[in-house]
């Protein structure tokens, strides 16, 4: 999932249209008579501004976030996402082991489910007309972002045919990197001294593992094949990370059916056409048996499970906090690990268990009440963003309403 690097990222006085390249694009709420305009962008800036003024006062102490709900709601969605990633590598792997590697062709169906769900639900929301508007407007975009997600599908399943389960996860802590990177240079994100050491806790973290699986032998395969795999791993962590600061910046924008549809519509036929080049050998010598089609149906529900909540996680926090929180993923491998394919546990990985999750809970100490919900992109009020689901936008309209400054009614 991701972001691209020239996006543009001036506000928008909300009342107006949203503009998309040279022609206005509403992205519409709610309501069904959608005129494509952002989700409740006729809420009145001031609202929002007094809303964030109120939860600001909020801010007793400099560790006030991790003691709020969002926070560990944000650490709970984390987690369902660790486990996802972990239930579809558990697939991949089985895959492999019955003489299934087909990288591309499998994680098609996710896309096609995308589509289904969201795409469809986005041309009865938009109606057909203005979503084909928004098809020749921003479709360049989606077909970005698209792109990078399914290369880096592409590349993580690939690894397997070279690499474990427990070596393959290794991809979360690249993806960091980039994503760090891609925000600070594009997205002027800054990073704060408390977020930068969670981050190196969470690598201490990271490091245990790695050095568990070096004193307990790795993977068992040769170092060539191991080499391969972990370029292929360090491929698909790249694409990813990028994928994931660009879907932060979309869905922080769009309504989240909106991206998610586009993801999926463009996914298919770039995943299609890199299935057909890349996937023929290995598709006619694969293993066809209902044991693999119950596989491919499992990895297909939880990957499409993970992009359905992965929008929240990127509103709520960041891709940043969203690829760390990822890399509890590799203690959750180690538990299928023990129990389907018969790996052994070291007693370093608990400890590296914890030592990433209290490097989690770091990233937000001394930050803001709204955590990292609040987008610098979006401007000082949010008034170039969404007011979906998670978003810092919603939260301040919904604080300003319970400090009557405005009316009732839901965001």
């Amino acid at each position: 999932m991701a972001k691209s690097t020239g996006v543009e990222t001036h506000a928008t006085p909300v009342g107006e249209s949203y503009k998309s390249g040279d022609e206005g694009l509403r992205v519409s709420d709610g309501s069904h008579s959608m005129e494509m305009r952002n989700e409740n962008d006729d809420v009145d800036p001031e609202v929002v501004a007094v809303g964030i003024e109120a939860l600001e006062r909020k801010q007793k102490h400099w560790y006030s976030y991790v003691l709020t709900r969002d926070f560990w709601i944000v650490l709970v969605i984390g987690q369902v996402l660790a486990l996802c990633i972990t239930g579809t590598n558990t697939f991949s792997t089985l895959l492999v082991n019955k003489g299934t590697s087909i990288p591309a062709f499998q994680t098609l169906f996710n896309y096609v489910l995308l589509a289904l769900v969201y795409t469809t639900y986005t041309i009865y929301a938009y109606g057909p007309k203005k979503y084909f508007k928004l098809l020749l407007v921003d479709g360049w975009k989606y077909i970005i972002l698209s792109f990078l997600d399914v290369e880096g599908n592409y590349f993580t399943v690939l690894a397997y045919r070279y690499t474990n389960l427990l070596s393959a996860q290794l991809i979360n802590f690249w993806s960091i990197i980039c994503v760090v990177i891609v925000s600070f240079t594009f997205l002027k994100v800054r990073y704060k001294p408390f977020q930068i050491i969670g981050i190196l806790v969470c690598f201490g973290g990271m490091g245990l593992l790695i050095g568990s699986d070096s004193i307990t032998g790795g993977t068992g395969s040769s170092i060539s094949t191991q080499v391969k795999g972990d370029l292929f791993c360090v491929a698909g962590a790249t694409f990813y990370g990028i994928s994931n600061v660009f879907e932060e910046w979309f869905v922080s924008k769009r309504p989240a059916y909106e991206v998610l549809g586009m993801l999926g519509l463009f996914g298919i036929i770039i995943n299609g056409i890199t299935a057909a080049i890349f996937d023929r050998s290995s598709f006619h010598g694969a293993v066809w048996d209902g044991a693999v089609g119950g596989y491919l149906v499992g990895y297909t529900l939880i990957l499409f499970t993970f992009y359905s909540l992965a929008p929240v996680m990127f509103r709520m926090s960041s891709a940043a906090f969203f690829d760390i929180s990822l890399l509890t993923g590799n203690f959750w491998g180690v538990i299928i690990g023990i129990n389907v394919f018969g790996y052994s546990i070291y007693y370093l990985y608990p400890i590296a268990f914890v030592l990433i999750i209290l490097g989690l809970v770091c990233y937000f100490l001394a930050g803001s009440v709204l955590g990292d919900s609040r987008k610098p992109w979006l401007g000082a009020n949010q008034e170039g963003g969404v007011a979906g689901l998670g978003t810092a936008k919603a939260k301040a309209v919904r604080e300003a309403r319970r400090e009557g400054v405005v009316g009732g009614g839901s965001v």
